[in-house]
């Protein structure tokens, strides 16, 4: 187990992206995980619209190799425009 952290890497380690529906996010997600997870399977995203189909919720779960690996790609998940939450 890495010092610091409670998680043991590497593992599967999913992300749930929530932002406005858009005929472009599902792909913006993609490619921002891509850069930090090139093993990624952009076909694993799980998609769920919201009630009233303002919102879509994404789930990427990604191989992490490292606690560096998740905060650069939460950092960039959370910087981009199109996202409104990422948990």
């Amino acid at each position: 187990m890495s010092k610091g952290t409670l998680i043991e890497f590497p593992c599967d380690f999913p992300l749930k992206i929530m932002g406005a529906t858009d005929a472009g996010f599902a792909q913006a997600i993609v490619e921002v995980v891509l850069k930090h997870a090139p093993e990624f399977d952009a076909a694993s995203v799980e998609m769920r619209p919201s009630r009233a189909g303002n919102y879509l919720s994404l789930t990427c779960t990604v191989r992490a190799v490292s606690q560096a690996q998740l905060d650069a790609l939460y950092l960039e998940l959370t910087a981009h425009p199109m996202v409104k939450v990422v948990l």
